[in-house]
């Protein structure tokens, strides 16, 4: 089994409180034990603050608790943002979400360091900048909460695995970690030969004919593993599909994971297909555990 918790991305988040009940319903009656604080809890609550006390009462009655967090993402929402304009209200955004965290008593939040794919005209040096800027702003509210903001490794240039493990090499403090997604990392890896892959998009987007490949993704970030996204795909699409349905070797991934130093939760941020059950998900992670 594995050493450390594992959270689940609630199906259902997004839909009426019933439908949300009933998910939590299933999770625990599955045997889950907790949840992961979504963008979509996160954005909730900021809209509304009564929000907050309504989802730990429904947590509470299930016997879930939550564990880790994940804050609002994509585009602007990113640490690159190069809007002047925006800028400082994603910083702003960021912060209260650390907050919303010490609050909702979790202890790490993944941040999304941003794609350059969405905004190709900048140099890759400048997103890289960026991304630097908003660690050093986030960093003192993050020691402040006792929270530990954790950067992701995408598919993009300016965030692949090479990038993250460098920029949090040049921060010593606890408060900054890494949040290693599997599907991520494994297109970067298993694409290489999938000439219309989602990967090869991304980096001609920004002028790369050929990604940076990397087989050694995990190795290279282990030792700063706070927090990881599992979840399978075939490597031509982000497709967070359930673990034995794509061509990920858990075989090797599990055990590695089992041994990052720093790690401590495990998530399962598997989005689910008609037909799948959420009993089936935990199913599957109990099965991962074992390996």
């Amino acid at each position: 089994m594995f050493n450390v918790p594992v959270t689940y991305v609630l199906a259902g988040e997004f839909g009426s409180d019933e439908v949300r009940r009933s998910s939590m319903e299933a999770f625990a009656a599955a045997g889950a034990k907790h949840l992961v604080l979504s963008n979509h809890f996160i954005s909730e609550i900021m809209r509304d603050h009564k929000y907050a006390a309504q989802i730990n009462a429904e947590m509470a009655e299930c016997g879930l608790t939550f564990m880790d967090a994940h804050s609002p993402f994509g585009g602007v929402l990113d640490l690159n943002c190069p809007d002047p304009c925006f800028r400082q209200q994603m910083l702003a955004r960021h912060k209260l979400a650390i907050n919303i965290c010490a609050f909702m008593e979790v202890k790490t939040i993944t941040i999304h360091p941003g794609s350059d794919r969405f905004f190709p005209e900048i140099p890759l040096e400048k997103h890289l900048d960026l991304m630097r800027d908003a660690i050093d702003t986030l960093l003192p509210e993050a020691e402040k909460c006792g929270v530990i903001v954790c950067i992701e490794n995408s598919m993009s240039r300016a965030a692949c695995p090479r990038r993250v493990t460098e920029l949090k090499a040049e921060y010593d403090s606890p408060y900054l970690g890494l949040c290693y997604d599997s599907g991520h990392a494994h297109q970067l890896d298993a694409a290489r030969n999938l000439a219309d892959s989602v990967i090869h998009q991304y980096w001609r987007t920004v002028g790369v004919n050929e990604p940076e490949w990397d087989d050694q993704a995990l190795e290279r970030m282990l030792p700063e593993i706070v927090n990881c996204h599992l979840h399978d795909n075939d490597a031509s699409i982000d497709g967070h599909r359930l673990p034995g349905n794509g061509t990920i070797n858990w075989q090797k991934v599990i055990p590695l994971l089992k041994s990052a130093p720093k790690l401590q939760v495990i998530q399962c941020e598997v989005i689910q297909r008609p037909g799948e059950t959420i009993a089936e998900t935990c199913q599957k992670f109990a099965e991962l555990g074992e390996i």
